[in-house]
């Protein structure tokens, strides 16, 4: 019978992973302190969210967007459309 540091070490390594076929990535850094960092609008953004963004990417995808002359609105649309490819990804996976 395994210990409760023994159950415990186990439930914290298989997490809340869902059922997908997508490539598992390792955090950078804090993700609290990027996503508090976050602008309104983009943090808005992650929290209606489907999949479980990083604030790292998401403000690198944000900040491309806003550099090529989007507005606000057209930087939320690409990460709409750049989440649906994903999901469109993990379904075919």
């Amino acid at each position: 019978m395994p210990s409760n540091a023994q159950v415990g070490k186990r439930a914290r390594k298989c997490g809340n992973l869902g059922q997908t076929g997508l490539r598992r990535r390792k955090r950078r850094g804090d993700p609290m302190r990027d996503y508090d960092s976050l602008p309104p609008a983009l943090r808005s953004w992650l929290q209606q969210a489907v999949l479980p963004w990083s604030p790292h990417s998401c403000r690198r995808i944000w900040a491309t967007a806003l550099q090529t002359g989007a507005t606000q609105a057209e930087a939320l649309a690409q990460l709409d459309r750049l989440e649906a490819a994903t999901l469109n990804r993990a379904r075919t996976a």
